[in-house]
């Protein structure tokens, strides 16, 4: 029978031979003979993090951001909501090479691994803007792609309006040019539901009982299932961000669900700024998205630098449900356009 050792014990004899030379040990020492390349994460101690940090903004609450890979083309995330988080967007590490580009998840304030204020007077498209700008200096980023989906599309064109001069490209991932044609959008979706379903709704919807389990069951099964993400079951980032969503930053400026826009960008319109988005600009859209194909095709034609590609098999979370064709489009473009 084995002699047992204490828990000190074999936490002691680990630290020894961690100490000890290779030679001494017989063991290689992986660290020294190919080491991998560290990833910056704000510490000048060498302790190495996978790339995560935390940056300060406005002198008092800490957003979340983590580097993935190493490559020359360099590519700043923003996600959807308001009020989700990057978890959604971990499918990327399957199809972007670690050798060829360097991107960043970054959860805004209020958002997955940041900080969550309760404060509702934080949750303001123009807050939100110079939150990015801030991440952008913190990470000492010129010259670089911004991806922004849905909502994050919204924030990267506003980002793109006031900061043009740090942007290699912008990539506006299924997000129209204003509130309204998104609202008329989902109005259209909503009419070809059955009788009986769009009925049932606008009952929930007249009690503003917008959080009944059977009202978002409704939601799920007709208008989620046909136009947010097509796939049976959901995938489990997508699943955790719903999950995990801030209801106070997302009801605060979006509303109480995907289709009735209440909040506070109710009036949020930029068709007559696009022309000034003079950036090399990818724009991605689902044939069966909550956001209209014909509305993105008009955003490419009204931007000097733009291109629309529709995934066909896609909703909003092409990204998971027309996979090869999401991420074709959005290679190509960061290949051609997103060096520094």
């Amino acid at each position: 029978m084995a002699e047992q050792i204490s828990r000190r014990e074999f936490l002691a004899a680990g630290a020894l031979a961690v100490a000890a030379p290779a030679a001494a040990t017989g063991v290689a020492d992986v660290a020294a003979t190919a080491p991998a390349p560290a990833l910056a994460n704000g510490r000048t101690d060498g302790v190495r993090t996978a790339g995560a940090r935390t940056i300060r903004i406005d002198g008092r609450h800490d957003v979340w951001v983590r580097q993935v890979g190493t490559g020359p083309i360099h590519v700043l995330t923003l996600h959807g909501g308001p009020g989700m988080s990057h978890y959604y967007l971990e499918c990327f590490e399957e199809f972007l090479p670690r050798d060829e580009f360097t991107f960043w998840y970054y959860d805004q304030l209020g958002c997955g691994f940041s900080d969550k204020p309760d404060d509702p007077s934080l949750w303001t498209i123009d807050r939100y803007r110079e939150e990015v700008e801030q991440v952008r200096r913190s990470l000492g980023l010129e010259r670089f792609v911004l991806f922004g989906h849905s909502w994050g599309g919204l924030l990267g064109m506003e980002y793109a309006l006031k900061y043009p001069q740090h942007l290699a490209a912008l990539v506006v991932s299924n997000m129209t040019a204003s509130t309204a044609a998104y609202v008329e959008h989902a109005r259209e979706l909503r009419a070809q539901l059955p009788a009986d379903v769009l009925a049932k709704m606008r009952a929930f919807e007249a009690r503003g009982d917008y959080h009944a389990p059977a009202y978002e069951e409704l939601l799920r099964t007709t208008l989620y299932q046909q136009h947010f993400c097509r796939l049976e079951p959901w995938p489990e980032p997508v699943e955790r961000t719903m999950r995990f969503l801030n209801a106070q930053v997302y009801e605060t400026m979006q509303g109480p669900d995907e289709f009735n826009i209440v909040g506070n960008y109710k009036d949020w319109d930029r068709w007559s700024d696009l022309h000034r988005i003079g950036v090399e600009t990818l724009l991605l859209v689902g044939r069966h998205d909550t956001m209209a194909p014909a509305q993105i095709e008009r955003m490419s034609h009204l931007m000097p630098r733009a291109r629309a590609v529709v995934c066909e098999n896609g909703s909003h979370m092409a990204m998971y449900d027309d996979q090869a064709r999401y991420f074709a489009a959005l290679l190509d473009f960061l290949r051609r356009h997103g060096r520094a």
